[in-house]
């Protein structure tokens, strides 16, 4: 399996959108919640998004199965959403997407978010550098963690 990360259009943005509420169906899960808002971003938030964010695309035999977004503010990278398709994932797709993404904005800082009850993304976020450093309460039953990565 040869994947091929390139910067994504708003052409992709219907594909790219089918694959975000597919992949985040196991975070619904585990929160019990099905109206998080990457599932209920709508496409024309989505086109929006190509405006004013770098989104890139992993592609693999024509058919987009992973991607990752980012936006720069005040020397911070701030990523988001990095989905793979359920069936492609644990195959350094996540990885490349992330590399790729940080390579696009060679800053110093970089930072994301994930539920505090989404154990195997803080830890994969760990794996790839990524440190806590701060949680927000939501509701009583949710929060958020803040992860950082600082380039040296």
């Amino acid at each position: 399996m040869s994947t091929k990360i390139e910067r994504a259009s708003a052409v992709d943005a219907e594909e790219i959108l089918s694959l975000q509420k597919l992949a985040y169906q196991s975070e619904a899960k585990i929160y019990n919640d099905f109206s998080i808002e990457p599932l209920v971003q709508t496409l024309e938030q989505l086109r929006y998004q190509f405006e004013d964010h770098i989104i890139l695309k992993a592609v693999v035999d024509g058919a987009i199965n992973g991607s990752v977004r980012a936006i720069e503010r005040e020397g911070t990278c701030f990523i988001g959403k990095l989905i793979v398709n359920p069936n492609d994932q644990n195959k350094g797709i996540g990885r490349k997407l992330m590399e790729a993404i940080e390579d696009y904005f060679p800053l110093s800082r970089y930072e994301l978010f994930t539920g505090s009850k989404s154990v195997k993304n803080i830890a994969l976020y760990e794996k790839f550098g990524y440190t806590v450093f701060s949680e927000r309460s939501i509701t009583p039953d949710f929060s958020l963690v803040y992860l950082e990565k600082k380039r040296s």
